[in-house]
């Protein structure tokens, strides 16, 4: 490869990287902001914020690599170009489309990788991601009490708060509950709190030192209740199993391995087969779109060919999702679907590609009057 060409394979493995680093940290930034968030409202435990980024970044991988890899080929062409590097190509006896084999070096393995986790590691990550909530849901309510904090469960049929506990053997300190059952509303306070096991492995909250306060809203009917100690009876524990928990989490479309979606032949899971080979065919098609778009008059504004540039990025990825959504709903066939968008912007790179290099007639001379 020549040194022109090995330069460029360099810059664009530079801007992709930068690019792509910070688009991962704005994602991060976002979604740690989200799950910090429900974890302080309680929909998900303080001890699986981690690995919830974790997993939720691999499956906002692929689109953040295309992205990357469109916008850093973009700005490779437009900085040659604004910067008048290009008639050193050109005078090299170079063209524009001496451009494609230096993209395609670097696009076939973004692509390939791209391939790898649409098709393997995100249903993967989308099956953790639901087992880690499917393991907090199962919890039992005292499991979900944090110190401190107020939390709801049962779609807030309770709602707890309680303090560090004081004693030895307690799990909680003084607690506060506001239980809905049954048309009564209850509100319970205790001294100290902890989970007893019987024998046949029901699971009871033992309240300690309390008093319970029962009323009918809208009705006279009161009740006051004083305890020495006062269980009332935990959910018992789902089935917890790997394999319980797995089929649980398989029954979102998203987390069904590949080769599941194709033995399920319906009109949803070829959606999804599409959407998951549609993503490294777009990173292909859009490396190869940069080209033509970067290449711009030295001597305009920069603005109006980025903007044009993003415009076009995104209406690609929208026609992914709408025909994502037409072939889900049997209104557009499986094998039209998952090439037509592609064909379509390939004929658009092709046809911008011959007017960047299509030579015109000189005008004629204006005649002297």
């Amino acid at each position: 490869m020549s040194l022109f060409k090995r330069s460029v394979v360099s810059e664009i493995m530079s801007h992709a990287g930068v690019v792509f680093s910070t688009l991962l940290v704005v994602w991060l930034s976002v979604l740690l902001v989200r799950l910090l968030g429900d974890a302080a409202s309680g929909s998900i435990g303080a001890d699986v914020v981690f690995g919830l980024a974790t997993f939720s970044s691999i499956t906002a991988l692929p689109v953040i690599l295309s992205v990357s890899l469109f916008i850093a080929v973009l700005t490779t062409v437009t900085r040659n170009f604004r910067e008048s590097e290009m008639v050193v190509w050109f005078a090299s006896g170079l063209s524009l489309k001496d451009w494609i084999g230096p993209v395609m070096r670097i696009a076939v393995p973004a692509a390939m990788l791209i391939a790898f986790l649409t098709l393997f590691a995100s249903p993967w990550a989308y099956r953790q991601i639901a087992e880690y909530r499917q393991r907090y849901e199962q919890r039992s309510d005292l499991s979900k009490v944090t110190a401190g904090q107020f939390i709801e469960t049962e779609n807030g049929a309770r709602v707890f708060f309680a303090e560090e506990p004081v004693n030895e053997g307690d799990e909680l300190g003084k607690v506060v509950a506001r239980i809905k059952d049954d048309g009564w509303l209850s509100v319970v306070t205790a001294n100290s709190a902890r989970v007893e096991t019987q024998d046949n492995g029901d699971r009871f909250l033992v309240l300690s030192e309390g008093h319970r306060y029962d009323l009918k809203p809208g009705q006279t009917e009161f009740r006051l209740l004083d305890f020495q100690r006062y269980g009332f009876r935990l959910e018992g524990e789902s089935d917890t199993t790997p394999e319980a928990l797995r089929a649980q989490a398989e029954s979102q479309i998203k987390a069904r391995p590949t080769q599941q979606l194709f033995s399920d032949d319906n009109d949803n899971a070829d959606s999804q087969i599409m959407w998951r080979l549609a993503l490294p065919l777009a990173a292909l098609n859009l490396a190869l779109l940069a080209i033509p778009l970067g290449a711009v008059n030295p001597r305009l504004g920069r603005s109006g060919d980025v903007l044009i540039a993003g415009l076009v990025g995104l209406l690609y990825m929208n026609l992914i999702n709408l025909s994502r959504g037409w072939i889900g709903t049997g209104q557009l066939n499986f094998y039209v679907g998952i090439w037509l968008v592609h064909a379509i912007f390939l004929a658009l790179m092709m046809f911008m590609m011959w007017r960047k290099l299509r030579i015109r007639a000189p005008k004629p001379p204006r005649p002297v009057s």
